[in-house]
């Protein structure tokens, strides 16, 4: 899987290269700033753009917006943004493009070489990945009493949060402590809940991940 990244520091820009070398990633660009990595992109097709949200020169939303500039002209590249601190507001710029490709880390969680390699696969892959506490903000401001995400169980909402992080049903029974053939069954009645028919040009487990993020 090939990865371009965006970080204007040079110890966590160089750190991040050598993580996702030892991982087995190729590294086809690192630089400082967004216009950088927008050419790199350009040039190379990676799989995943990896992006601080702040970059020069005003260290406010460059990455953010080549984030979005990213996945209107390139679809085929994943985009996983780093940040300091959470936004909801940056999470919901994020998603106005839908949850497929996509993702939200902190930066606490690049030194954990599994949880940034989780994350970068999946989001390669075509998936979601975010950020624990990200997602808690996100379900803290729902308030609408016609959610449909209001009609699942306190252990299907677990299950949802998982698969939200890019978990797999192995990884979600191992965290839950429950059968893998459990989480399956979660994961029918999550789809039934939210009105996700079986269909051959829809991904059930992304549009749920897409309803529970962007709802």
């Amino acid at each position: 899987m090939r990865v371009t990244l965006a970080e204007d520091n040079t110890l966590l820009r160089e750190g991040l290269v050598r993580l996702l070398d030892e991982a087995g990633f190729t590294v086809v660009g690192a630089h400082d700033d967004a216009a950088g990595l927008l050419r790199s992109v350009a040039e190379h097709r990676p799989d995943v753009a990896i992006v601080d949200i702040r970059l020069p020169p005003t260290r406010t939303d460059e990455g953010l917006r080549a984030a979005g500039r990213i996945r209107r002209l390139h679809p085929g590249t994943g985009v996983l943004v780093l940040s300091q601190y959470v936004r909801l507001t940056y999470t919901v710029e994020l998603l106005d493009g839908g949850a497929k490709g996509v993702g939200y880390l902190l930066k606490d969680r690049v030194t954990d070489l599994a949880e940034l390699t989780a994350a970068v696969r999946q989001v390669g892959g075509g998936g979601a990945a975010f950020d624990p506490i990200v997602i808690d903000q996100l379900v803290g401001r729902r308030d609408r009493p016609d959610d449909p995400l209001n009609e699942l169980s306190e252990r299907e909402r677990a299950v949802l949060s998982l698969m939200a992080e890019g978990r797999t049903n192995q990884a979600i029974a191992t965290r839950l402590g429950i059968a893998e053939r459990t989480v399956e069954k979660h994961c029918s009645g999550i789809f039934a809940k939210l009105t996700l028919p079986a269909h051959p040009d829809d991904h059930r487990r992304v549009l749920a991940v897409l309803r529970y993020l962007n709802g």
